[in-house]
């Protein structure tokens, strides 16, 4: 498998989570939408967006929840995601859903976005302070999100948080949100992902 990639991006939970379930996955990491070989990148992501998970017959997946899921289901062993049928599985899903839509998409595709108006950019980050205070509220004094495994929901909330210390959120304010941030960056899965991403990123700062 081939998991197309762009530095501490969103693919960064699914990178974080073929390390932690040992799946034989090539990272290749694209940039400016062409992929490392110089190919295009819209050939394999029409949205030419991140991730892109390209399985061994050629298909592609390329949204973030169903990479994770599929990449989980390849390792049930692992327990990155509860079985299904298991009401855990839908607290999974409800919980991937969330982060993919109230906190990615309707928050951060905002506040990056190199064409979103001002006034869009502010009611998105007027936004953060009550998404984390309800996630807060979620994670309560626990270490996962669901259920007590690290799953993929962990893998991708640990990224969205990266994503708040970029714009100069200070998540000591929500101190079992930053509690579980300082004790998930030490996780050898996700120390190991973020720091090829880093190493890749400093490269093309070069």
């Amino acid at each position: 498998m081939e998991l197309f990639a762009s530095p501490l991006a969103c693919s960064l939970a699914s990178h974080i989570t073929a390390v932690e379930a040992g799946l034989p996955v090539k990272v290749r990491f694209i940039e400016n939408k062409k992929t490392d070989d110089g190919g295009d990148y819209f050939a394999i992501s029409a949205k030419g967006y991140v991730p892109a998970l390209r399985l061994e017959d050629g298909r592609i997946l390329n949204e973030g929840p169903s990479v994770l899921q599929y990449l989980a289901d390849r390792k049930p062993d692992a327990a990155l995601a509860p079985a299904w049928g298991t009401i855990e599985r839908y607290e999974l899903i409800d919980t991937l859903n969330y982060l993919s839509t109230e906190v990615h998409k309707r928050i951060f595709a905002n506040v990056f976005s190199q064409t979103a108006a001002e006034p869009t950019k502010a009611a998105a980050r007027a936004l953060m302070e009550p998404t984390l205070d309800y996630l807060a509220k979620k994670l309560g004094d626990r270490d996962t999100l669901v259920g007590t495994n690290f799953t993929v929901a962990d893998a991708y909330f640990v990224t969205l948080l990266n994503w708040f210390g970029f714009v100069g959120v200070d998540l000591k304010k929500w101190p079992t949100i930053n509690a579980y941030y300082q004790k998930h960056l030490q996780r050898p899965s996700v120390a190991h992902a973020m720091g090829i991403e880093m190493a890749e990123r400093k490269r093309r700062a070069a």
